[in-house]
């Protein structure tokens, strides 16, 4: 296993500056989110096409909040991860340019990273659907009771994430885009890599002459059909290994 992490290393150290990396749900794991798709994950208590589609939010958004209450409750508690913490190590050092999280939690920023883009949005923000109106920093504990009005026009707000049926930010798409075809290397953490267009990311890298390297817990299609190299183990684990080869490659180098 070692050796793997100092092949990692090599990879990334030698593209320092243009490598990004893409997280989903695996990554936030250790801080206490169940990926919304396992047995312990929202989806196994609550049909996401009821609850999560954005037709049914505009039909009966009080039902919806009820889901919504329990999982910002969620994501409000939880705090980042040593995984989290690395990714922001490894931007300090100049190795790593950007990140790409399907994850609405914040805690790449919590962690400290300071370019990531949030493909699927974030829970911090609410928006009115019916004037536009933002509500950045948001928390349940704010509110006396649920769901939460716009102030200005007094409609239910929804959080600023994607729901199903909803697109893309366009902001967010083409700001990934471009960092997965400008980068050398990408990092992809803890994703299914079942969920597009995110997914089209690490392919985006490869056709660019770019290196894919998968850290996952099991297999997934990346794993066998884009990935360079694939570390199979805890994202913590595996990042610690690859932060430590990377500082013995940094000794003496100045990247930043």
């Amino acid at each position: 296993m070692k050796r793997a992490y100092e092949l990692a290393a090599e990879t990334m150290v030698a593209a320092a500056g243009k490598v990004a990396v893409l997280t989903g749900a695996g990554i936030s794991v250790a801080s206490g989110i169940p990926d919304f798709r396992s047995s312990q994950g929202l989806w196994a208590r609550y049909d996401p096409m009821e609850y999560a589609e954005i037709s049914s939010f505009k039909r009966n958004p009080e039902k919806v909040w009820a889901m919504l209450e329990e999982m910002l409750a969620v994501v409000e508690q939880a705090h980042c991860n040593r995984a989290h913490e690395y990714l922001a190590e490894l931007e300090k050092k100049g190795v790593l340019r950007t990140v790409i999280t399907q994850n609405i939690d914040g805690l790449h920023q919590a962690a400290g990273s300071c370019d990531v883009i949030e493909f699927h949005g974030t829970t911090r923000n609410l928006v009115c659907l019916r004037c536009g109106w933002r509500w950045p920093g948001f928390r349940l504990s704010e509110l006396q009771k649920l769901p939460p009005k716009c102030h200005k026009c007094d409609a239910i707000m929804k959080p600023e994430v994607v729901f199903f049926g909803e697109q893309i930010p366009q902001t967010a798409l083409i700001k990934a885009s471009e960092a997965a075809e400008s980068s050398k290397v990408m990092l992809v953490i803890g994703t299914s890599a079942n969920v597009y267009p995110a997914a089209d990311m690490p392919a985006l890298t490869k056709r660019s002459g770019g290196r894919v390297i998968e850290i996952n817990l099991e297999p997934t299609p990346l794993s066998t059909s884009v990935a360079d190299q694939t570390i199979f183990g805890p994202a913590a684990v595996v990042l610690a290994g690859i932060e430590s080869a990377c500082d013995k490659l940094l000794t003496g180098r100045r990247l930043i």
